[in-house]
């Protein structure tokens, strides 16, 4: 049943759409039409620079007749990759997207620039027969960034026609997205259609007068989805690295214009870069929250490149729900916040209160993380809560999919909401750091409240945990007990194995050693799934501790590091025969929802 809040806030959502939808209607018609209207694009004054790493071996898929995009390939078999049956929505986005673009600059010859510039003059010249994914507002603001920052690829050289053919239809898509960028999905979308009209103003002869019109929303969008911690409304780690990838270039355009960017844009990228700096593990890599899959490192450290490293990540609560405890070595990445607004949720997941842990440049615990595009099949139980590092009861997830088709179609797919009530409160400990939080996912199945305690030392050798489950409504006593399970997923190249009185020694490739001991459960190692790989689904291992609440519960446990003669150094696998091997790909698989 959907509680009578879910139908309000679902009807709201909905009379948004629909105004919004009128408003792009209603710009886009012939009346209005000229408001919208771009001047002449008759030459450009300068080209941005396309921050994203460029991989040559795309081209070589092409002369080889494959087009890759998002981990899948197609075989084009002499068609055009706008002719072809996308093998998904996230492959067409990026077709028409033309991000791929990057790709031919690094491995440019002439016949490469040759093969480019044709596949721009397909695209314009079998624009009526394109998909309506090609027109979304997001896709037309990355498509215009990306023509812009290649046009030496697609424009040097050209003849006079396919010049202007080039140059007319980047006038028509920008008063397209004049008219239709208040329809983009509320979040990263919306301001990628936004930095692709600045864009497009700053670079394009002539289009200075809609500079303003076009940053002005910008920079309030800005204001609106990046929180004063730098963090991104949807609680995804990877946005404001991703959005940082298209606002830098934009920041140096404004300057080789001879132009100053305003304040609130500056301020934004100055936000940001602390708090990718805040969700680092002592890998290099983002924590796996909320939509975080694998990290494109290189992109990554380009991004890292413009810190200049004014402020150190602390360790109090970001207003944006993660906490970072670090000692020593030793890195502690909590999730203490509940999740977003239904608009952002679709890629939100169920680990509230989840930790991922680092011990030097090691990822000792993780969780599952999102898969890539290819594999998004697996995302339902990548989402849930048994693939983090909580507590989940009775097999059921903290959070709760919200299923309604249309928003399903908005967000890319089912968003989720509660917790509702998410408390965190981090404090020195005798030179080490302590955190306790709580949230009430299951309060309204099982009036049971989620408390959670973590304590690191001050060396950053030792963490400990206790895990509680208390009724809200004092003592109670369930008819029959509810199992639950506090779950502690390794990284795949890490081995587990069986250590003295009913331990678990947790092994990392170098050879280092952790103990993981409780009480008041008993203590499994079992088998568990990677999900935020490149190359799909891996198989990995987790020690699950595992009891029953009568309606009120409490597990103690601790995670320290074990002294190991000639460990330092070593970089091969775990070397005992009774060690869980790394893990092996393992197929995508159609799995029911996990949440």
């Amino acid at each position: 049943m959907v509680a009578a809040r879910e139908k309000i806030g679902l009807a709201a959502l909905a009379i948004e759409r629909v105004r919004r939808g009128a408003l792009a209607r209603m710009r886009r018609s012939r009346l209005l039409r000229w408001r919208h209207r771009a001047p002449i694009a008759d030459d450009l004054l300068l080209a941005p620079p396309d921050l994203r790493p460029p991989d040559p071996s795309f081209v070589d898929e092409i002369d080889a007749g494959n087009f890759g995009l998002c981990g899948q390939t197609v075989q084009l078999r002499g068609a055009s990759p706008f002719a072809v049956a996308p093998p998904s929505q996230a492959w067409a986005r990026d077709l028409h997207g033309f991000g791929w673009l990057r790709h031919f600059g690094a491995a440019w010859t002439l016949e490469n620039e040759a093969i480019a510039r044709r596949l721009v003059r397909e695209w314009i010249s079998g624009r009526r027969r394109h998909s309506a994914q090609a027109f979304a507002p997001d896709v037309m603001g990355r498509r215009i960034i990306s023509w812009l920052s290649h046009a030496a690829l697609v424009l040097d050289g050209a003849e006079r026609r396919p010049y202007a053919a080039i140059l007319l239809s980047l006038e028509d898509q920008v008063t397209h997205l004049s008219a239709t960028w208040r329809n983009a999905p509320y979040g990263y979308p919306r301001l990628l259609a936004l930095v692709g009209l600045v864009q497009a103003a700053l670079c394009i002869a002539g289009h200075e007068r809609r500079l303003g019109l076009a940053e002005r929303p910008l920079l309030e969008e800005l204001d609106r989805q990046i929180l004063p911690d730098g963090g991104h409304v949807s609680r995804n780690p990877w946005i404001p690295a991703e959005l940082l990838l298209d606002l830098l270039p934009l920041k140096q355009c404004f300057t080789a214009r001879g132009l100053k960017p305003d304040q609130a844009l500056l301020a934004a990228i100055d936000r940001m870069l602390p708090m990718l700096q805040r969700l680092r593990l002592g890998d290099g890599q983002l924590a796996r929250f909320n939509g975080m899959g694998a990290t494109e490192r290189d992109a990554f450290a380009t991004v890292l490149a413009y810190d200049k490293g004014a402020s150190a990540p602390g360790d109090a609560v970001s207003p944006l729900g993660y906490a970072r405890l670090h000692r020593g070595s030793t890195v502690v990445l909590v999730d203490a916040g509940a999740p977003p607004a239904l608009e952002l949720a679709g890629h939100a997941c169920a680990g509230c209160l989840s930790f991922e842990m680092s011990a030097g440049s090691e990822v000792l615990l993780v969780n599952g993380g999102m898969p890539a595009p290819a594999h998004e099949r697996s995302g339902a139980a990548a989402r849930g809560t048994t693939s983090h590092n909580t507590l989940e009861l009775n097999g059921q997830s903290s959070s709760k999919l919200v299923r309604n088709e249309r928003l399903v179609r908005d967000v890319g797919s089912a968003p989720i909401q509660h917790p509702d009530r998410v408390t965190c409160k981090v404090r020195e400990a005798d030179g080490g750091i302590a955190l306790s939080a709580s949230h009430d996912g299951y309060v309204d199945r099982f009036n049971l409240l989620h408390t959670r305690t973590l304590s690191l030392d001050v060396a950053g050798r030792r963490l400990e945990g206790i895990d509680r489950l208390d009724g809200t409504k004092g003592d109670q006593r369930f008819a029959q007990d509810i199992p639950f399970a506090v779950h502690f997923h390794l990284h795949p190249r890490s081995g587990v194995r069986p250590g003295p009185e009913g331990s678990a020694e947790l092994i990392l490739p170098s050879g280092a050693r952790w103990r993981l001991s409780a009480s008041g459960a008993t203590l499994t190692i079992e088998e568990s799934t990677h999900y935020a790989e490149v190359v799909g689904p891996l198989r990995a291992q987790q020690v699950v501790l595992r009891a029953v609440c009568y309606g009120a519960a409490e597990v103690h446990w601790a995670l320290e590091q074990v002294e190991c003669a000639g460990a330092a150094g070593r970089t091969s696998e775990p070397d005992t025969a009774d060690a869980v091997a790394p893990a092996q790909p393992q197929a995508s698989t159609d799995t029911p929802a996990s949440i």
